[in-house]
């Protein structure tokens, strides 16, 4: 099996990359973080994983092994393919996810196309105890009182569909929430995109 590729970016598509390895190009399937981050001619290193069915042979390529741990926690999981859990890996990251799973937080969970509420609650059975003191979510030294909020994920979500990577939409957030207030989600977006923006 292949667990990890070192390359060049050659190709960006949709929702994968190809990456040249010694002449052969991989298509690998990523999370949108990674994705948002990659350009043609990168030097990238991915920690990737198989999925081999009936009629298809897929490589899925992730930033760190603590990602591609989670991926394959959640494929343990019945009812949770590749698609829904890099869908949620695309949506949240990895610390985010965990956090939500850990709290029972069942309103983020769902938010994710394709996750509805009985495969939640199934993650959330079965994955729960093993992300037992992941209930806090913090990137960089900033903490969110409450990342999983409802206007926070909808914040992230516009940032990140406005085509922003998802390291810098939460670093973003996570000044404007620390500056303080109940904000709603349009002041959260406003205020984040003014800081993406170099503007003060």
């Amino acid at each position: 099996m292949i667990g990890m590729l070192r390359g060049t970016v050659w190709e960006i598509q949709s929702e994968r990359l190809v990456l040249d390895v010694h002449g052969t190009g991989y298509l690998l399937t990523v999370p949108h973080g990674l994705l948002a981050k990659a350009y043609p001619g990168l030097e990238l290193v991915v920690y990737t994983h198989v999925v081999m069915r009936e009629d298809d042979l897929s490589l899925y390529g992730f930033s760190s092994i603590e990602e591609k741990q989670l991926f394959l926690e959640m494929l343990s999981v019945s009812g949770i393919g590749p698609k829904a859990a890099i869908s949620l890996l695309s949506t949240f990251g990895a610390v985010q996810i965990e956090s939500a799973i850990a709290s029972e937080n069942l309103n983020l969970l769902t938010k994710v196309p394709g996750i509805g509420k009985k495969t939640a609650q199934r993650l959330i059975l079965e994955l729960k105890e093993k992300f037992k003191g992941h209930s806090s979510f913090s990137t960089e030294g900033e903490s969110f009182s409450d990342p999983s909020s409802h206007a926070h994920s909808e914040a992230h979500q516009t940032l990140l569909a406005l085509g922003f990577g998802l390291d810098e939409a939460r670093q973003a957030l996570g000044q404007v929430l620390k500056d303080g207030g109940d904000l709603t989600t349009e002041v959260q977006v406003k205020r984040a995109l003014r800081l993406l923006s170099g503007s003060k």
